[in-house]
């Protein structure tokens, strides 16, 4: 890429968008534009090719049955790992990041291939669903404010020895795991359970993306008030007793 433009892919919208995740998409395209980006956002649809020449691609949650569709397509399709391999940036939500992984249960109660693409499988939960605010500490090496977000998932997420925790949690139950960890990661590929949409809560992260992808170290200061507001709001909300 330029250093004055961002190809910004959103992946199967009509399968992994459940959540509202498609506001990643939104907060990252705007705060690029802001720093004056020409962002280049393509949606791709599942039954559409995935490009290789994209910058940042983002993948939101969904249900189990659409799920295992996104995998086999993306398996199928190879163009987002071939996009990793170079350079490109992932960041995937909830069901999405179980598919960056190398399995997961599926709709049917079978184990379903992930990409691969993080050290992660994924099962299903024997415990009550997860759901509800999350704050958490990120990951020293992100170097990122206060993680805050929503959950709502089954899954239980198990890391590898190749993937770091995006961060540790102080509220809810992150990957499931009991160890307090929350989402993974490893060089350009991220994965998290968070929602809310989760780059609107911590728009930094957005910002690192985009750092990632110029390959600088800072960005133009930008006007974070409103994302500030929501920040402090949703922590407030989270931290008051029930």
């Amino acid at each position: 890429m330029s250093d004055t433009s961002l190809r910004l892919v959103w992946v199967y919208p009509d399968l992994l968008s459940t959540y509202g995740d498609q506001g990643n998409a939104l907060v990252v395209e705007r705060r690029a534009r802001q720093r004056g980006l020409d962002v280049q956002r393509l949606d791709v649809r599942s039954d559409q090719p995935i490009p290789t020449s994209g910058d940042i691609y983002l993948i939101g949650g969904g249900e189990d049955r659409p799920q295992r569709l996104a995998a086999e397509r993306l398996l199928r399709d190879g163009g987002l790992t071939r996009a990793v391999d170079n350079g490109a940036i992932v960041f995937a939500v909830c069901a999405g990041y179980q598919i960056m992984g190398h399995e997961f249960v599926n709709d049917l109660g079978e184990r379903s291939a992930g990409l691969g693409l993080l050290d992660v499988i994924s099962t299903r939960g024997e415990a009550e669903r997860c759901v509800g605010d999350v704050l958490g500490d990120a990951d020293e090496q992100l170097r990122l404010p206060q993680l805050t977000g929503f959950e709502n998932h089954q899954g239980v997420t198990h890391l590898g020895p190749g993937v770091r925790p995006l961060g540790r949690v102080r509220l809810g139950h992150g990957n499931g795991t009991g160890d307090g960890t929350e989402g993974a990661w490893r060089d350009t590929v991220f994965g998290t359970y968070l929602h809310g949409p989760v780059l609107a809560r911590n728009p930094h992260i957005a910002d690192l993306l985009i750092k990632l992808s110029l390959d600088v170290n800072a960005l133009p200061p930008t006007d974070d008030t409103w994302y500030e507001a929501l920040r402090q709001e949703r922590i407030a909300a989270a931290t008051q007793p029930a």
